[in-house]
């Protein structure tokens, strides 16, 4: 039997069936739409630009600009598909889509926001003394027509009722709060990229967002666009970076380890000039900050990386929200190396904010101090005790020990408390973290500064230290190794022995000697000489189950920092060590010389500075 075709198997799709389907591509949520406008506005030479969405952009949207206006014939082209003044033409005399240096390309945007929705734009072109207006409702355009002149250069685009004619897509959609966010998120990204562009944002009636234009395009500028669209506490906490190789510059800020968030949110990525998601960055962000950071906790960054045109494709996502590097690579390793010389040249430095979470946990919540007690000033307590000044800036090891001159306290001495090492309140060397004045707990060590005090977590800072210093050597002379007396023998399941004893030739690279001991068991007969009194046995099994989490085809030198910080927690000063004084300002000044000690190896800050002012505040005397 035949069948008998009735039409062609391959038709031809109308015109509005064409644009709506570019419009699923391009217009996912408002969001989109607000991202395609905007970037016209800037394209255009827009130094001001107004948004306002009403209902999560949903019932209307509006982008107003002052860049230079289209005339009446363009405003009739501009709603047609794929028209653009955008993409530059090669010698050939053809289009070249290698190298775009315009935020839009395609003439996509204003035909396929048509084509779902009702479109109004009115336009004022630079110089001329009338405006001009056309409208398209679900992809049906209108004549273009004369309107009153906007009293400026510039262009109004009104969107209303979106979706209005797809209307499945709406059950697609998020909350109008969810929305409005994105819309925001979006907006202040664009912000970020242009900080010689003034950006106003009204959501539902209110401001939300109200930023003038920076004078200039320098660092200082796009430090200021940053402060004012992230906070304040960001540009207090910011690293610049400014690295160039092979052609390809990266620029921008980077925060402290110590200043970090739950989730990548707050990392703005762009591409000359232009806002992406891009996993190859997004990944070299990850791994500068591999060794500072715990795996759930991210850094706030917002890097540009500029390069010629022709290195960068541009025209791989619908959305133009993922980019493709010729040489992705250099792109990574300049990345990654940035961030790392900026985070070195922070030195020991901690976020601003540490301090004031401090203040904040134990700063009393409507505390009235009782009737009949007021301070008198000249009534201190005492603590009692001499500790030696510091001598010259050395290594802290944990093994040091050093004599303790103390006078005989009596037993009623006012204030003293148990288990805290104590100093007279001597002038301070203007060292940054001060000069050590006691031990409280035997695990946080007390230093007076010039205008505060520095309180210290002594195992956090130490497990930093320790963990470079293992570093330094690994790339200079090789780990060190010191030989056990008698061989310390850790009992595992077999299979978490056989994974450490496949890598033993690894772990001897960095210090650790193993060997079989029978059935599930391992042998240490040497460990790194500088992890002093090391916790064997806690650290073989951390280890064991270290590498139960790496692909084993994985070298453990692609996972050094895991297994060096590992190694470095095991081997540092353990909270509940008693200090000396001696061992506490070596400490200090070993922190002082040594980059990236104001944080752990996961993140945490390893000291919290309190100035004086703040602690009078604390106590209302200021």
């Amino acid at each position: 039997m035949s069948l008998t075709m009735t039409q062609p198997i391959i038709r031809r799709l109308p015109a509005q069936t064409v644009n709506r389907i570019a419009a699923g591509e391009v217009v996912e949520r408002p969001a989109s739409v607000v991202k395609e406008l905007v970037e016209n506005a800037l394209d255009a030479g827009a130094t001001r630009i107004d948004i306002v969405a009403d209902s999560g952009g949903l019932t209307r949207l509006l982008i107003e600009d002052n860049g230079k206006g289209m005339s009446a014939e363009e405003l009739g082209l501009c709603i047609e598909r794929h028209a653009t003044s955008k993409l530059p033409l090669g010698e050939d005399g053809q289009d070249d889509l290698l190298n775009i240096a315009t935020m839009g390309f395609r003439g996509e945007a204003l035909p396929s926001i048509g084509s779902i929705a009702r479109l109004s734009i009115v336009s004022q072109a630079r110089g001329a003394g009338d405006a001009w207006s056309v409208s398209v409702e679900g992809g049906q355009a209108g004549d273009v027509a004369p309107v009153a002149p906007l009293g400026r250069p510039g262009t109004r685009i009104e969107v209303r009722d979106l979706f209005y004619a797809t209307p499945a897509r709406l059950k697609f959609l998020k909350s109008e709060r969810a929305e409005n966010l994105g819309i925001s998120d979006v907006v202040k990204r664009l912000a970020m990229s242009r900080p010689d562009v003034g950006f106003f944002l009204v959501q539902d009636g209110r401001k939300r967002l109200s930023i003038a234009a920076e004078s200039g395009d320098d660092a200082e500028a796009h430090k200021a666009r940053m402060t004012a669209v992230i906070g304040a506490d960001f540009g207090a906490n910011a690293l610049e970076v400014d690295q160039v190789r092979e052609g390809v510059r990266v620029t921008g800020f980077a925060s402290l380890p110590t200043y970090s968030r739950g989730n990548a949110m707050h990392q703005y990525l762009f591409v000359n000039g232009r806002p992406v998601r891009d996993k190859l960055l997004g990944g070299a962000v990850r791994g500068a900050y591999q060794d500072f950071l715990a795996r759930d906790r991210h850094p706030v960054v917002a890097l540009n990386v500029e390069l010629p045109t022709s290195q960068v494709d541009v025209n791989v996502h619908p959305a133009k929200a993922e980019v493709r590097f010729r040489d992705a690579g250099l792109v990574r390793g300049l990345i990654v190396g940035a961030l790392r010389h900026a985070l070195a040249g922070a030195g020991h430095r901690a976020s601003t904010t540490v301090a004031g979470h401090a203040l904040g946990a134990v700063r009393p919540e409507g505390y009235r101090p009782p009737q009949g007690l007021q301070y008198q000033s000249g009534q201190h307590s005492a603590l009692w005790g001499r500790m030696p000044e510091p001598h010259q800036p050395g290594v802290f090891e944990p093994g040091m020990s050093a004599r303790i001159e103390r006078d005989e306290a009596p037993d009623d001495a006012p204030g003293f408390a148990e288990g805290m090492e104590a100093a007279p309140q001597a002038p301070a060397p203007d060292w940054p973290l001060g000069t050590a004045r006691a031990q409280l707990h035997e695990t946080y060590v007390i230093a007076q500064t010039a205008d505060g005090i520095v309180i210290v977590d002594q195992h956090a800072a130490h497990e930093r230290l320790v963990y470079e210093r293992m570093k330094t050597m690994l790339a200079q002379t090789g780990v060190q190794r010191q030989r056990l007396l008698v061989p310390e023998i850790v009992d595992l399941e077999e299979a978490e022995a056989q994974r450490l004893l496949d890598r033993s030739d690894e772990l001897a690279e960095l210090g650790l000697i193993i060997e079989s001991f029978g059935a599930g068991s391992i042998a240490v007969r040497e460990t790194p000489a500088l992890l002093k009194k090391l916790n064997v046995q806690g650290l073989i099994r951390d280890l064991a189950d270290d590498l139960a989490e790496y692909d084993q085809a994985l070298a453990l030198k692609e996972k050094l920092e895991d297994v060096v910080g590992t190694m470095a927690c095991h081997g540092s000063v353990r909270a509940g060590r008693r200090l000396n004084g001696e061992e506490m300002n070596a400490l200090l000044r070993e922190m002082e010389a040594t980059p990236h000690s104001g944080q752990c190896n996961h993140g945490r800050p390893t000291y919290v500075e309190l100035k004086l002012a703040d602690i009078e505040r604390l106590f209302g005397r200021r």
